[in-house]
């Protein structure tokens, strides 16, 4: 196992994190709906996610929305795993990978909610989010990936069923980071705390109020009855109509 000294490579985060903010910036549901002679941010609530997608192309452009916008949320994780998987940071039995996996997933989601190419008014990052802890959570063990995937199910259920789209992927997230954090904390808990392992939760736990906050006008209007459904039911009919 190799050694990581933050006084002597620190430029490598800041490399990582201005590439995968970048990568973030990248709004696939803008250019999918622009191919359509649309732009998604002026048509239905204007957000430029699957959901808006869904309702307003159908449910087939809007999961092809949702798999572009995990895809971006995922490789950057996955590179961060595989670039650092045999470092260890220097005075610590903290495996670099745990760090970097949701260090560069945080600057992914930074970057899709709030994007330089977009005026800094992007998407809400559910389907970034729901990519990077799919694939974050795969590089612990592949039996993970089936463990994440029934929870999406459990997620497509629950909106399905109560119509309440915001609410059912926000606690996806939560479920996601509440999984990945409980694996975090049986590996490390024989290991003295120490700053890099604080960060890593501290990055998890960002991630799910920027996707909250992203979410509070959404929130808002739920608690007060006024939240517009999300009826998969009736994207699925106007498809086949």
């Amino acid at each position: 196992m190799k050694l990581f000294y933050f006084s002597q490579d620190w430029w490598q985060l800041v490399l990582l994190a201005l590439a995968c903010y970048l990568v973030g910036s990248v709004n696939f549901a803008r250019l999918i709906s622009r191919s359509k002679n649309k732009d998604i941010t002026t048509v239905g609530s204007g957000n430029p996610g699957t959901m808006n997608m869904s309702r307003t192309f159908g449910w087939k452009v809007g999961m092809l929305t949702f798999f572009c916008d995990a895809a971006k949320g995922g490789a950057p994780t996955l590179i961060g795993f595989f670039l650092y998987r045999n470092y260890m940071f220097a005075g610590t039995e903290m495996l670099m990978a745990d760090f970097m996996r949701y260090f560069c997933g945080l600057f992914v989601i930074i970057g899709h909610i709030f994007p330089i190419t977009m005026r800094f008014k992007g998407g809400k990052g559910i389907a970034s989010t729901l990519g990077m802890f799919w694939f974050g959570l795969s590089c612990e063990w592949a039996w993970w990936s089936l463990i994440v995937l029934g929870l999406l199910l459990l997620v497509v259920l629950f909106i399905y069923c109560s119509e309440w789209g915001s609410m059912g992927s926000l606690l996806g997230v939560t479920g996601l980071s509440v999984i990945q954090m409980s694996i975090f904390f049986l590996r490390y808990v024989e290991t003295p705390i120490n700053a890099y392992l604080v960060c890593t939760y501290m990055f998890i736990l960002a991630i799910n109020l920027l996707t909250w906050i992203a979410h509070y006008q959404n929130l808002t209007r739920l608690f007060a009855g006024e939240e517009h459904h999300t009826s998969l039911k009736k994207m699925i009919k106007k498809k086949k109509a």
